[in-house]
């Protein structure tokens, strides 16, 4: 593996989807006058037709697509190599001076739509998702709060640049955080305390600069929200992501059903963990969510040395589901829009991209040769599809669906594609594997629930300090972990664990979706269980209708019930459960 090359997208490998027929053929995205100029010339289209609407949406449709693409490239670029100054310098200005410059025009467009549609009396179900989404943007928009959220997007570049340069000196080596981390899949339990310590050190190091800019995003945050007319900026946050088919108390069902039927199923599986391995309690170096080490001390899972075989794998793996879904990852490779491989200077994480004009999909990873690299392209692998296969839709605004249906194409490609780990494993290693998995599954239905919890209160005090967000963190996780880890004498690691969590500070109220998508993922998951062929077939509709529909309904399409309460979280956990003891048996 190149641990020091970051990718280098060649567009010219990459021809456009159509012809353009309202951009010009060339144009400058780093010229903010040429681009305020293409939003302006869409505000003084005619529209006073049905005819002219769709006109008119299919010219924002083309310029969404291409802007969409320019962004995607830059951000791709700078999380490749966040220690590139020219590549993040570039980010920063799309972010901090174009992006401000055309919210207002993007506002004025999203009004011209709704005051035509609601003139109108022909059908208009095609455009109902639409035009709620866009009632809902109108709603959010303050022009003053477009410098602070320039300010915001600075401050998440800032926490990128520094979690990007993380590196851990361990038995005199450098390593980046995701290849430390991998120590703790180690069969010696004091490797693995020693890379626990050494890892959350480095954090520990790092937290009082983390929450120096995190102390700037929640006065931000809180100032957006008021200037927009809420109380709070959860309430905000609900509007803004489109949040219409759930409420906060929903999550706080979801919370309830967590510490109700998860806690006391992860306690089973950390009873057996503690009776194999001889021990009163585990500590977080005995169990971690993606990367434990195995109870009977086997070696860490190795199922691959080289990029180009996870590569290889995968493929044929997502082949047995789907054919179209190998040549998916197969034109991927081939074009350059694959960088897996971990090293200094990476922003942590994995991501898909899509890039809009092209309707090509980039992924993003930091892979170290562990189990969970198979997972992380899964993963990705599901988000790819998804954008494929909404390939044709005509509107970029349809071409993406809501998040927490985005988490079930990603989520369930993990859990249909555990069927055929024999790629890269043994019989016995596979079983191991998938063991693994469901464990893996369950337990972060609880962090899910935790760092939900956490946000909920972040933004109900808006006023408050970092020891008392620390305080606030250790007693929300105290209420799902309290029972599960001996955590003495790790105060002072545990209290600042939430900073690891990236979607805190680069997209608040981004979480709970995961765990919507992962009841979802699992109710895919029981379908495979009777007929494989039929869950693919679901899962392939449901996904090429994008975000055209409401998510109840694209729930519906893959024959699933839109529902994170109790009453779905019971049955799915105990279907876990009875597979889990399955496995552990044979």
């Amino acid at each position: 593996m190149d641990l020091m090359k970051a990718v280098e997208l060649d567009l010219s490998k990459l021809p456009l989807y159509q012809p353009r027929s309202f951009l010009p053929e060339k144009i400058d995205f780093q010229d903010i006058d040429s681009v305020c100029a293409l939003y302006k010339k869409l505000l003084d289209m005619p529209v006073k037709s049905w005819q002219e609407m769709e006109k008119f949406l299919a010219c924002w449709s083309e310029l969404e697509s291409a802007l969409g693409e320019h962004g995607s490239v830059l951000s791709i670029r700078m999380t490749c190599q966040t220690d590139d100054a020219a590549r993040s310098e570039a980010y920063r200005r799309f972010t901090q001076e174009l992006l401000p410059a055309i919210k207002p025009l993007d506002y004025q467009l999203k009004i011209k739509f709704i005051s035509f549609y609601d003139s109108v009396t022909l059908p208009r179900d095609r455009y109902v998702v639409l035009a709620r989404d866009a009632r809902a943007d109108i709603e959010v928009f303050r022009d003053e709060n477009v410098e602070l959220q320039k300010r915001e997007d600075g401050l998440i570049q800032d926490y990128q640049t520094v979690c990007g340069g993380m590196t851990v000196e361990f038995d005199g080596k450098l390593l980046t955080m995701p290849q430390i981390r991998r120590k703790l899949s180690e069969a010696d339990r004091s490797v693995r305390e020693k890379a626990w310590r050494a890892m959350m050190k480095k954090w520990r190091n790092e937290a009082d600069k983390l929450d120096d800019i995190f102390d700037q995003m929640i006065l931000l945050r809180h100032k957006i929200a008021v200037n927009a007319g809420f109380e709070d900026y959860r309430d905000y946050k609900f509007k803004e992501w489109h949040r219409f088919d759930y409420t906060p108390q929903d999550c706080f069902d979801y919370h309830q059903a967590v510490e109700q039927k998860v806690v006391p199923a992860v306690e089973r599986i950390f009873q057996q963990r503690k009776k194999i391995m001889k021990l009163d309690s585990l500590r977080p170096w005995d169990f971690d969510v993606t990367q434990s080490a195995d109870p009977y001390g086997k070696p860490a899972l190795s199922p691959f040395k080289e990029a180009d075989e996870l590569i290889g794998g995968i493929r044929k793996i997502v082949g047995k589901l789907h054919p179209e879904f190998d040549k998916q990852i197969g034109r991927m490779q081939e074009l350059g829009l694959l960088d897996l491989v971990s090293r200094k200077g990476k922003a942590p994480g994995g991501y898909q991209a899509s890039l809009n004009e092209r309707r090509e999909q980039f992924i993003f990873g930091n892979t170290v040769g562990s189990n969970s690299d198979v997972y992380l392209l899964l993963h990705e692998g599901g988000h790819a599809f998804h954008s494929s296969l909404c390939r044709d839709e005509p509107l970029v605004m349809y071409r993406h669906a809501p998040i927490e249906f985005c988490e079930v194409a990603s989520q369930a490609m993990e859990l249909l594609g555990s069927r055929y780990l024999n790629e890269f494993y043994s019989e016995d290693d596979a079983k191991r594997a998938w063991r693994e998995k469901l464990e893996e599954t369950i337990f972060y239905l609880i962090w899910v629930a935790n760092i939900d919890a956490f946000q909920h209160w972040i933004y109900e005090h808006p006023v408050q300090d970092r020891n008392q967000r620390r305080k606030a963190w250790l007693e929300i996780n105290e209420r799902f972990y309290g029972k599960l880890y001996d955590w003495s004498e790790l105060a002072e690691f545990r209290e600042t664990m939430w900073q690891r969590q990236l979607h805190i500070f680069q997209c608040p109220f981004y979480y709970i979706e995961y765990g919507i998508a992962q009841l979802g993922a699992l109710g895919i998951w029981q379908q495979s269980q009777k007929d494989s062929n039929k869950a693919v077939e679901n899962y392939c509709r449901a996904l090429s209708l994008g975000g055209s529909k409401p998510l109840p309904e694209l729930f519906a399409a893959a024959g699933l019930k839109f529902d994170f309460s109790e009453n779905t979280v019971g049955p799915l956990v105990d279907a876990v459960m009875r597979e889990w003891e399955k496995v552990f048996d044979s």
